[in-house]
């Protein structure tokens, strides 16, 4: 990050582990997967072959989209961060912060589409805050914390990979960024594309999340580590997997699902796809003999997915092969090119 630049999103690795991951608060033997980068989850030890899983996720609402679709966000993506797990969420709790000039309706529909979203995942909602106060802008969840229990054998981590799987990525990139930018700057695509294919761009905002994909993929059986592609998109997630794993990666961008919605809003605003945040899109890592089936059940669900590459176990070379051949290294980028043109559209 260039100094006096604005910062925006996540915190950056070396101030995440030279500086938070010293301040973890007493050291319990317990605690199995602390935090660590590119892990969704953390991973506490029961002690009796069971672990608890826990997620946390901040929530931001989107200008131009219903309060409802807020609601429904809060619940999947955190859910998403304990399905990556291999195993479903079941509990969470919430805390609801609004100006206090929030309308009773907004609040009501907010709460109204929480709930709904936790009854089709089967999580039961076991507390929070709820509150009006100054200084926000706009309702926000400070904080969605999702949970699950599980027995110890029975999930899995970002850190599974292994030299030999296979690499296979469902929906294509930038999931999140070209659902919510067609939403945000709606009147400059269908000022350039056919209205159908903006409309399906808005879509995608309904495909930004990942537990249908993670635990239809799990039930398939040879998962080895699944990660769920936000901020830093595809290409900084497979980075995590590999550096979490201690392996390295060769994928193909050619060989990636890549929907012309997506195609489309990237190339109006000068985004590379494979760098832009893209909740909806899940990295798996897999035994080689697995993917049909993996990929089979994917489809049945209605998921489109692929094989993208393959896990090698020279740490020394992490490459994505792109569209016009070039290779470049699988890291997580700077700066997430979606941040920047979602805040311009704002102006």
């Amino acid at each position: 990050m260039e100094p006096g630049k604005p910062k925006i999103g996540k915190i950056d690795r070396e101030t995440f582990e030279s500086f938070l991951l010293a301040r973890l608060g007493r050291p319990d033997p317990s605690v199995v997967v602390p935090p660590q980068t590119g892990v969704d989850a953390g991973v506490v030890d029961l002690g009796d072959g069971r672990v608890l899983i826990i997620a946390e996720d901040p929530i931001f609402a989107i200008p131009g989209q219903p309060w409802e679709m807020f609601g429904w966000y809060t619940v999947h993506i955190g859910a998403s961060d304990v399905a990556v797990m291999g195993v479903p969420p079941r509990y969470m709790t919430y805390s609801l912060l609004m100006p206090p000039e929030t309308e009773d309706a907004a609040f009501r529909a907010i709460v109204d589409a929480i709930h709904g979203a936790a009854l089709e995942l089967g999580i039961a909602i076991v507390g929070g805050h709820t509150g009006y106060y100054p200084g926000f802008a706009a309702p926000t969840i400070g904080g969605v914390t999702v949970f699950a229990i599980a027995d110890r054998d029975g999930s899995v981590t970002p850190a599974g990979a292994r030299p030999g799987n296979a690499v296979i990525l469902t929906k294509g990139p930038a999931i999140e960024t070209a659902g919510i930018l067609s939403v945000l700057r709606e009147r400059e695509l269908l000022g350039r594309y056919p209205e159908p294919l903006v409309r399906k761009a808005q879509a995608l905002c309904r495909q930004m999340t990942v537990v249908r994909d993670a635990l239809t993929a799990m039930a398939a059986g040879g998962v080895t580590a699944m990660h769920d592609a936000t901020e830093g998109g595809v290409i900084g997630g497979l980075a995590e997997v590999s550096e979490a794993s201690g392996v390295g990666m060769a994928v193909d961008e050619s060989r990636f699902v890549y929907p012309d919605e997506v195609r489309i809003v990237c190339e109006a605003f000068g985004i590379d796809p494979v760098a832009a945040i893209a909740e909806g899109s899940l990295i798996i890592t897999a035994e080689a003999g697995k993917t049909g089936r993996i990929i089979g059940e994917l489809g049945k669900a209605g998921i489109a997915a692929s094989v993208i590459g393959e896990v090698t176990a020279d740490t020394g070379t992490r490459v994505m092969k792109r569209r016009d051949g070039s290779e470049v290294p699988l890291r997580m980028p700077d700066q997430d090119p979606f941040w920047p043109v979602f805040f311009e559209g704002l102006k």
